[in-house]
């Protein structure tokens, strides 16, 4: 199985950590956020992982190797110019013949890859996108009204949003939607789907899953591999 990391990201929130640190490379506990995303996929029988850089490109490349001494073939694209979250596939369209998975290289999560490789297989639909529920807080009063008269009142009520979470099965038909060398993003390609009334499935994921887009979540991070992703001795 094939699986496809994006791994150029400037990383301007995390400033100034990623001044000389690419983001992918940032350390959780003893690994890097890059290192523990191929060991699970690794462990899950993914045996041929590409890299898409951009940023620091070369600093990626030299510090994860191909990937022999684990026994899985790494390859690494760059990328010219940033290419957005889809962009960058069009670098790889001979290598991507198979069904594949597409992830965001800031992600710490326990999801079960073998799982949603399986699930996309039975959709009709070229591309599945893996979501998750969360809950974030609300800083104001929710009111509910009928006429002038208020009926109920709710103070500072949490929100519970269903989100894209940077994970994506896609399989190979989907490339002849994605431009070549042009910045492309995954919300292009699914409203050009949706435009032509190309189906899009949803995989709602339960497992835990972080986005380290912050200096706070990169601190959560931090807890979370002690508890999810360190290797037990």
């Amino acid at each position: 199985m094939k699986a496809v990391i994006l791994a150029g990201g400037l990383g301007n929130r995390l400033k100034p950590l990623t001044d000389n640190i690419p983001k992918p490379l940032l350390p959780i506990g003893e690994k890097s956020i890059l290192e523990i995303q191929i060991k699970r996929l690794y462990g899950q029988g993914f045996s041929k992982i590409f890299v898409a850089t951009y940023y620091k490109a070369d600093y990626v490349e030299s510090f994860i190797g191909d990937g022999r001494r684990h026994g899985l073939e790494i390859t690494f694209s760059k990328e010219k110019t940033p290419l957005g979250t889809c962009g960058p596939l069009s670098l790889l369209r001979k290598e991507l013949n198979e069904p594949f998975i597409l992830m965001n290289g800031d992600i710490l999560t326990t999801i079960d890859f073998q799982k949603l490789y399986r699930f996309g297989l039975d959709q009709s639909s070229d591309l599945t996108v893996v979501t998750k529920k969360i809950r974030t807080p609300f800083n104001f009063g929710s009111v509910t009204a009928k006429d002038n008269l208020i009926v109920d009142i709710e103070e500072k009520p949490d929100l519970e949003l269903e989100i894209l979470a940077g994970i994506y099965f896609l399989k190979p038909a989907i490339l002849e939607h994605i431009p070549d060398g042009k910045y492309f993003g995954i919300d292009n390609l699914i409203k050009k789907l949706l435009a032509g009334s190309l189906p899009v499935s949803r995989y709602l994921m339960k497992e835990y899953w972080l986005d380290i887009g912050s200096m706070d979540s990169y601190n959560e991070a931090q807890e979370a591999y002690e508890e999810h992703f360190k290797e037990k001795r």
